[in-house]
C-alpha cells in the first residue's frame, strides 16, 4: 500500500480509538452514578420499612362498636372445668378489651359468674381485698392453684394409657381422648396404636380389616363411619339393646358372639357354666366378654379395681314405643331456684340418679364423691362410673310430700330423674300403675315427710272426737271422719312454708286505727267471740304500736260477723300477685263431667298461720283491750293470693284433671259415680294430710247439678243461679251514677249468658261515664227493662267438647259487634250456644267500613275463645252475612289492617260461610239495639254554644245557589251536597285552591274543602287538572329528579397543545344581516 495514502486512514482509526476512550470513561461514569442511586434507593426502601407512623386519633364515635356476646356459664369450684371457664373468660376480654380494659374489672367480671363453693372463695378475697384481685393474672394464678386439677404430664399418660371406649359413642371416647393427648406430650404413632386399642372390639375387628389410617383425625373418622355401619346393622337385625327390667326379663343369648352386650361376673352377678364355656371356646374375656385380650389384661377390670362397690340401674336406655313407664311430676328446690320435671320410678335401679345435662342445664349445685362409685346394668354390662352427686335438695311428690335427698349424677338423657329401689323401700307408696299416680304413703311419711302432717286417721282415737253431724256425708267416707272435726278446725294450726308473710314498704309503718263503739249486742258479740278465740290461741293479748279498728256487720241471717279495718295496713303492704282463677276456666274442663261434690273449707283463712315476727302487724284495738292474730284474718290484702297458693300446691296433682279450687271452694267432677267416689276420697285424705279441715254442713255430695261460683253446673250444662237472677229481677231503678255502677257490675259476672249483653247495655254504661250528665232516660230505661228479661230467658250454655266441631256467629253494627259459640249437640241434632260475646266499638273502629267491622268481629271473637278453637282437632265454622269474607283467606291483597289480622288468623283452622241476614238473626240482634245516641258520629263545635251567634254562609255557596235556579240539580246528587253547574265550577275551584284562606293545599287539601259542600260528577278529575295548571304550585313544587353534580374543572395539561376542545353552538335564528 503506498505510505501516502495510508496516513488519512491511521488518522481515522486514532480519531475513532480516541472517541471509543472517551465513551468508555462515560459509560463508567455512568455506571458508578447508577450503583450509587441503586444504593440510595435501597437505603431509602429500607428506611421506609423501619418508619413508625402514628395512628391518626380518631373519634371512639367511628370506633367499630365491640361484639355483644353471653356469658360463659358460671363455675362452681368443679376442678376439672376451671381452665375451660378462664379461657372463656380470656375470649370475652379479648373481644371486649374497651369494656374490661382494668384488671380489677376483669376480676370482678370472673367473680361475678362464680357459684357454690367457688363463689364463696371470690366473695372472701374480694371483700379481704387480697392482693391477687389488683392484677387479673394473678388472680388467674390463685384460682388455677385453688380449684384446677387438670392431668398433665405423667398422670394424663396414666389415663391415656388406662382409657378406654367401653359403652360410650366414639364421638364421647375421642373428645376424651383428644383432651388427654394435648397434655400427654406423645407423638402421633403412639397416639394412634392407643386410640385402636381403646376401641370396643367390633369396631376394632372392622378397622384391622381394612387399612389402618395414618393419623389420628382419620382414624377417628373411619371408626364413626364404622360404629355408625354397626348401629344400623344392629337396629336391622332387631337386635338394639334395651336396658329395662322389661326387655332383660327375657333370657340373654349364648350361643352368638356378636349378640351384643354379654353378662359379666361383676357386681356379684356370675356367669353361667355355659357362658364360661363358650367364652372359653371362643377365646374371650372370662371377665368382661370382650375378644382381644383375656382376664389378665381386661382394661375393665383395671378401671373397676379401685372403686367401691358397684350399683345397678336399669333405665339407660329408651324402652320401646310400645312399652309404658310409669313417671311422677316432681318439683325440685334448692338454694335460690327450684324446677320442675318427670321422674321415672325404676324398681331396678339400686339408688335415685340424676341426668347430668339436666343438673348442668339448671346450675344444680353437685359434689365430688369420696369415692367413685361403679355402675352396671342388669346384664352386668359396666357403665360409666358415678364420680359427683348433688347437694341435698328438696324434692316434692304429689304436691304434698317433700323430704331432703341427694341425687347420684348420671348420664340418663331419657328422663331427668330416676328414683330408684331404695326410695321405694323408704316410703312405700301405693301406686295406681294405669293412671301414673300416688294414692297413699308410708305411716312414717305422714310424720317426716307429708307437710304440715298430723297423724294418720287410723292413729287418732275416735273417742277424742266429736261425733259430729255426718247426716249430708255418704258412708263411704264416714271413716275420714277427721277431715270434718270442728274442733280441729278451730284449733291453732302449724307453722309451714305457706304462713302469710306482712312485708311493709321502705320507711313505713303500720297506723293506729281508730276504736268503734259497740252497742250492747255487739259487746255480748265481742266478749263471746274474744273468749273462744283465745282459747283456741288464733289470738293472743298485743301491746303492739299498730291497732285497726273493730267492728261488727250483720250476716243474711241476723248474727254479726266480726270485721278489723285494716285498709290502712294494706296500703303500705308488699302485694303477693299470686293469681287467682278465672271464673270462666271453671267451666272449661267440665266436659264429660255426669256427678259434682263441691266441699267448703271450715275457718278457711284460719287454718294459715303468720308468720313469726309478723304477729304484731294484725294488732287490733276493741272497747275489752289490744290483740293481735296468729293465724290468718280476714281483711287482709294477701290473704286471698296466700290461701290459693296453699290449696292449689295441696291438691295440685289433681288440679283441672277432676278438681278445680277457689279460695276454699272446691268442686270435683267425674264421668261415673265410681271413679267420683274415688276421687272424693283422695282429695279428702289430701286435705287431712294438710289440716285442712272441710265444713259437712254446707258440703254437697255426689250430686247430678251443684250450685258453684253463682252458677247451676250439670251434665247438660251451665245455667245462672235461680236465686241471683231474681236479685237482678227485684233490682230497683239506679238513681245514680253509682247505684248504676253495681247493677252493672253485678249483671256484667252473667254476660256470658246474655246475647249481646254489650250492646244491650250500652245506653246504661253510657250514662257510667262521667263526662255526661246522669239523666235517666226512655231508653235507658228500655235497656234496664231488656237486660233484666234476658235474665229470665238466658238459656243453659252447654259445655264445649274440644273433639267435636264448633260453630261462631259473628255480626257488626255501627255501635258493636256480636258472637255466639256453638256446638251440635249429639241427641237433638240442634245447634246449642256454649257462650256469648259482645263488645262495644270505639269511636276509631266506628269508622272501619262495613267489611273491616265484620272481620273485627271475627277477629275479636278468636281471641275470645282462643282456648277452645286455637288447636282444634276439627276445623270449625265461621258465619257471617257479610259474603265478602269467604274469600279473605285467599285474597292476594289485604289492606294493612287486614294484614295484621290474617298473621292471627293463620293460628286457627277455620271455614268462613256466608249466611243471609235472614238466617243470622241472633248476632244480627246487636244492629237493631244500637242507641242514636251512642251511635251518632256527627262532629262536636270547638266553641262552646254560648259563644256562636250565628252560621256563617261562604259567597261562593250564593253564587252556586243562583246558578241553580237556571240548572237543576240531578237525581245522582247527593241530599247534604250542592251540585254545581258547569259556569261556576271554575270559581269553587279557584275558592278551594287559589283563595287566600285556602293557600293552594294540592289535591288533596282541594278535594277535602269542595266535599264538604260541593258535587258535580267530574269533582275529582276537574281538580286534578286545575291543580296542575296552576302557576304557583308549579314554581314551589320540587323535582322528583335527583340534583347534578358538581362542576369539575379539566386537569391542567402538562405542554402546550396537549388537548384540544371545541364548542359546537347551534339552533340559533339567522338574519340576512347575520346570527342572533
Amino acid at each position: 500500500m503506498d505510505p501516502a495514502t495510508s496516513d488519512p486512514l491511521h488518522s481515522a482509526v486514532e480519531i475513532q480509538g480516541a472517541m471509543l476512550g472517551r465513551h468508555k470513561q462515560e459509560l463508567s461514569a455512568a455506571r458508578h452514578a447508577v450503583e450509587t442511586l441503586a444504593t440510595q434507593v435501597s437505603n431509602l426502601t429500607e428506611q421506609v420499612h423501619h418508619l413508625r407512623l402514628d395512628p391518626p386519633a380518631t373519634s371512639r364515635a367511628f370506633e367499630s362498636p365491640e361484639p355483644r356476646i353471653n356469658n360463659p356459664p358460671c363455675y362452681s369450684g368443679e376442678p376439672t372445668e376451671c381452665r375451660s371457664f378462664l379461657t372463656q373468660c380470656d375470649i370475652v376480654f379479648s373481644l371486649q378489651p374497651n369494656t374490661y380494659s382494668r384488671s380489677t374489672a376483669r376480676v370482678a367480671y370472673v367473680i361475678s359468674l362464680l357459684i357454690g363453693r367457688a363463689r364463696e372463695w371470690g366473695t372472701a378475697i374480694w371483700e379481704a381485698r387480697a392482693e391477687c384481685t389488683n392484677q387479673y393474672q394473678d388472680f388467674k394464678e390463685e384460682m388455677i392453684r385453688v380449684f384446677d386439677r387438670s392431668v398433665f404430664g405423667e398422670e394424663a399418660s396414666r389415663a391415656l394409657s388406662s382409657l378406654c371406649q367401653g359403652n360410650r359413642s366414639i364421638t364421647d371416647y375421642s373428645i376424651e381422648f383428644r383432651t388427654l393427648a394435648v397434655s400427654s406430650g406423645w407423638n402421633e404413632p403412639a397416639l394412634l396404636a392407643r386410640l385402636l386399642e381403646g376401641f370396643r372390639a367390633e369396631v376394632k375387628d372392622e378397622i384391622l380389616s381394612r387399612e389402618v389410617p395414618s393419623s389420628v383425625d382419620s382414624l377417628i373418622e373411619l371408626a364413626i363411619r364404622i360404629e355408625r355401619r354397626v348401629d344400623l346393622r344392629h337396629r336391622a337385625r332387631g337386635k338394639e339393646l334395651a336396658l329395662s327390667v322389661a326387655s332383660l326379663s327375657a333370657s340373654l343369648p349364648s350361643s352368638s358372639a356378636g349378640s351384643g352386650a354379654e353378662p359379666m361376673q361383676l357386681g356379684g352377678i356370675r356367669i353361667s357354666t355355659k357362658e364360661r364355656e363358650r367364652r372359653i371356646t371362643n377365646r374371650l374375656c372370662l371377665y368382661c366378654g370382650a375378644a382381644g385380650h383375656f382376664v389378665t389384661s381386661c382394661p375393665v377390670k383395671g378401671q373397676s379395681s379401685s372403686v367401691s362397690g358397684g350399683l345397678l340401674v336399669s333405665a339407660t336406655t329408651p324402652v320401646s314405643p310400645s312399652r309404658s313407664c310409669t313417671t311422677l311430676s316432681v318439683h325440685l328446690r334448692w338454694t335460690g331456684s327450684s324446677a320442675s320435671c318427670s321422674a321415672l320410678i325404676d324398681s331396678g335401679a339400686e339408688g335415685c340418679f340424676m341426668d347430668e345435662t339436666w343438673a348442668r342445664e339448671h346450675d344444680i349445685p353437685l359434689r365430688q364423691l369420696k369415692e367413685p362409685t361403679a355402675l352396671f346394668a342388669l346384664d352386668g354390662s359396666p357403665l360409666p362410673r358415678i364420680q359427683r352427686e348433688t347437694l341435698p335438695l328438696t324434692l316434692t311428690v304429689s304436691g304434698n310430700h317433700s323430704e331432703t335427698i341427694s341425687f347420684l349424677i348420671f348420664r340418663s338423657p331419657f328422663t331427668p330423674v330416676v328414683l330408684g329401689h331404695p326410695w321405694l323401700v323408704c316410703h312405700n307408696p301405693s301406686i295406681n300403675w294405669s293412671s301414673n299416680s300416688i294414692l297413699s304413703w308410708n305411716v312414717s311419711c305422714h310424720v317426716k315427710c307429708l307437710m304440715s302432717a298430723i297423724p294418720p286417721v287410723s292413729s287418732v282415737s275416735s273417742s277424742q272426737e266429736e261425733p259430729g253431724d255426718l247426716t249430708g256425708v255418704p258412708e263411704e267416707y264416714h271413716d275420714l271422719r277427721t277431715v270434718f272435726s270442728r274442733s280441729r278446725a278451730t284449733s291453732l294450726p302449724p307453722h309451714r312454708s305457706y304462713d302469710c308473710s306482712i312485708d311493709l314498704l321502705p320507711g313505713t309503718t303500720p297506723p293506729r286505727g281508730r276504736l268503734y263503739s259497740l252497742s250492747a249486742p255487739e259487746r255480748k258479740a265481742l266478749e263471746d267471740y274474744l273468749s273462744v278465740a283465745l282459747d283456741a290461741g288464733t289470738i293472743v293479748p298485743s301491746s303492739s304500736p299498730a291497732g285497726a279498728g273493730f267492728f261488727f256487720v250483720k250476716k243474711k241471717d241476723g248474727s254479726l260477723r266480726p270485721c278489723i279495718d285494716y285498709r290502712g295496713l294494706n296500703d303500705i303492704t308488699v302485694k303477693n300477685r299470686y293469681p287467682l282463677p278465672l271464673m270462666s276456666s271453671a267451666f272449661e274442663i267440665l266436659q264429660g263431667a255426669r256427678f259434682f261434690t263441691k266441699l267448703d273449707l271450715r275457718n278457711a283463712y284460719h287454718l294459715v298461720r303468720i308468720r313469726e315476727g309478723d304477729e304484731w302487724k294484725t294488732a287490733f284495738n276493741t272497747p275489752l283491750g289490744h290483740f293481735e292474730y296468729r293465724v290468718l284474718p280476714f281483711g287482709l290484702a294477701n290473704a286471698p293470693a296466700v290461701f290459693q297458693a296453699l290449696v292449689n300446691d295441696v291438691l295440685r296433682d289433681m288440679l283441672n284433671i277432676f278438681v278445680f279450687v277457689y279460695l276454699d271452694d272446691i268442686l270435683i267432677f267425674s264421668p261415673s259415680l265410681q271413679i267420683h267416689v274415688q276421687h272424693v276420697r283422695r282429695v279428702l285424705q289430701r286435705l287431712l294430710e294438710n289440716c285442712l279441715f272441710v265444713k259437712a254442713e254446707k258440703c254437697t255430695f255426689h250430686a247430678s247439678s251443684v250450685t258453684f261460683l253463682g252458677s247451676v253446673i250439670s251434665a247438660e250444662g251451665i245455667k245462672m243461679d235461680p236465686a241471683k237472677v231474681q236479685a237482678v229481677i227485684d233490682w230497683p231503678v239506679p238513681k245514680s251514677r253509682v247505684e248504676l255502677q253495681r247493677f252493672l257490675g253485678f249483671a256484667n259476672f252473667y254476660r256470658r249468658f246474655i246475647r249481646n249483653f254489650g250492646q244491650v247495655a250500652a245506653p246504661l254504661t253510657a250514662l257510667t261515664s262521667v263526662k255526661t250528665c246522669f239523666k235517666w232516660s226512655v231508653s235507658a230505661q228500655g235497656a234496664f227493662d231488656l237486660l233484666k228479661n234476658r235474665f229470665t230467658s238466658a238459656p243453659i250454655l252447654v259445655t264445649p267438647d274440644v273433639s267435636r266441631q264448633f260453630v261462631v256467629e259473628v255480626d257488626a253494627s255501627e255501635v258493636g259487634v256480636g258472637a255466639i259459640l256453638s256446638q251440635r249437640s249429639l241427641s237433638d241434632d240442634k245447634v246449642h250456644p256454649c257462650a256469648y260475646f259482645s263488645h262495644r266499638l270505639s269511636p276509631s273502629e266506628r269508622n272501619y267500613d262495613v267489611g273491616n267491622r265484620e272481620l273485627l268481629a271475627i277477629r275479636l271473637a278468636l281471641g275470645e275463645w282462643r282456648q277452645w278453637l286455637e288447636g282444634a282437632t276439627v276445623p270449625f265454622v265461621v258465619w257471617t252475612d257479610h259474603r265478602n269474607l269467604e274469600y279473605i283467606r285467599s285474597a292476594k291483597r289485604l289492606n294493612a289492617r287486614q294484614a295484621r289480622w290474617a298473621l292471627f288468623f293463620a293460628r286457627f283452622e277455620f271455614v268462613i260461610s256466608y249466611r243471609p241476614g235472614s238466617k243470622n238473626t241472633k248476632p244480627d240482634a246487636l244492629s237493631r239495639l244500637f242507641s242514636s245516641s251512642v251511635a251518632s258520629t256527627d262532629p262536636e263545635g270547638i266553641l262552646p254554644e254560648g259563644r256562636v251567634v250565628g252560621l256563617t254562609v261562604w259567597g261562593i255557596e250564593r253564587q252556586v245557589k243562583q246558578a241553580l235556579t237556571q240548572t237543576p240539580s240531578p237525581r245522582a246528587c247527593p241530599r247534604n251536597l250542592l251540585f254545581v253547574p258547569v259556569p261556576t265550577r271554575l270559581a269553587v275551584l279557584q275558592w278551594a285552591h287559589s283563595a287566600k284562606l285556602a293557600g293552594h293545599p294540592g289535591v288533596r287539601g282541594t278535594l277535602a274543602s269542595i266535599r264538604q259542600r260541593f258535587w258535580w260528577p267530574t269533582r275529582e278529575h276537574d281538580t286534578r287538572r286545575f291543580v296542575a295548571a296552576c302557576s304557583v304550585c308549579a314554581q314551589t313544587k320540587s323535582g322528583n329528579s335527583p340534583p347534578a353534580g358538581r362542576l369539575r374543572p379539566l386537569p391542567i395539561p402538562s405542554r402546550p397543545w396537549s388537548h384540544i376542545a371545541l364548542d359546537f353552538v347551534s339552533g340559533e335564528d339567522c338574519y340576512s344581516y347575520g346570527c342572533r
